[in-house]
């Protein structure tokens, strides 16, 4: 069975990472996107997802690219239509919204897939494999990249809601949580809040995992020049480097692989194997941390931030 899905929010990260990944999947096929500044090729066109689920009775399921503020309207309205829902992340505003989605999902038996691109990073599952069998001593993150490259004239990121530095930076928690086999809990966080934005541009967390071992995050988002995303683990007395983005992995100051992006690719794989099963995916551990830090973190005003 092919499923043929609709895509709401033809954005940058659509046409770049979700367009060109559902042509390279088998067992998907794209019918139609709801979008109301943008149009797709080859496929029907709608103006919301309202008129997009009434035109196409035989879609079985929705990939949901808007911005987080309005994805949970638009998830709940797809599985009460009983269409399969694929979010991408974060998988919405709040955690309580997705744990909502989760029982909707789970009470109408479709799949509900939030998907975590950075946890299909191609080190990522050998980090997580290495770090399982050591004590881990201590982990330091750095995720360091220009707003004004990635994410260029959208104002609703820097909205209530839409998550400002963390939104890249919940990438790196979302590995972090992956590859961390127990609970990471959050125990301060700085945020920096440009005076004329409601959404931080830059955040210092100081997390732990159960059992006591330091981790500590910096984001930012004003860094220029090559970007930096990284993750350092020491852990029974070696030392472990996630580099550009999960895709390159150093184990003690050796090289061990380095492999191109195909984070999405692998995600839609995932999502055709959840809907064959109508299985849910849904884990809010990143997301988690990051409620935490803004209910728990110091804010800072800083310079207003024009971009």
């Amino acid at each position: 069975m092919t499923i043929r899905a609709g895509l709401v929010g033809l954005g940058k990260i659509a046409r770049d990472q979700h367009l060109p990944s559902i042509e390279k999947i088998d067992g998907i096929e794209l019918v139609a996107v709801a979008s109301r500044n943008a149009q797709g090729q080859g496929v029907k066109n709608y103006h919301d997802l309202t008129a997009m689920l009434a035109g196409e009775p035989e879609m079985d399921a929705v990939i949901l690219c808007q911005p987080p503020q309005v994805r949970y309207q638009a998830a709940r309205q797809a599985i009460l239509a009983g269409k399969h829902v694929f979010l991408e992340k974060p998988p919405g505003a709040t955690v309580s919204e997705v744990e909502a989605l989760i029982a909707l999902a789970r009470t109408q038996g479709v799949t509900l897939y939030a998907s975590w691109h950075s946890r299909y990073a191609a080190a990522v599952a050998q980090a997580k494999q290495w770090i399982a069998s050591r004590p881990i001593e201590r982990i330091a993150i750095q995720w360091r990249e220009d707003v004004r490259h990635w994410h260029p004239g959208q104002p609703w990121i820097w909205e209530a809601g839409g998550f400002g530095v963390f939104d890249p930076g919940i990438n790196a928690l979302s590995i972090l949580t992956e590859i961390v086999p127990e609970p990471v809990t959050l125990l301060s966080a700085t945020l920096e809040v440009p005076e004329n934005k409601d959404a931080p541009i830059g955040a210092d967390l100081k997390m732990a995992t159960a059992s006591g071992a330091s981790v500590e995050a910096v984001f930012d988002w004003r860094q220029t020049g090559p970007q930096t995303w990284d993750i350092a683990v020491e852990a029974g007395g070696g030392s472990l480097l996630l580099s550009h983005g999960g895709n390159m992995l150093t184990l003690d100051g050796e090289v061990q692989m380095k492999a191109p992006d195909e984070e999405y690719p692998a995600m839609y794989r995932r999502f055709v194997s959840l809907v064959a099963e109508r299985a849910i995916d849904a884990d809010t551990a990143p997301l988690r941390l990051v409620a935490d830090a803004f209910l728990c973190g110091r804010h800072c005003p800083t310079t207003a931030f024009e971009d």
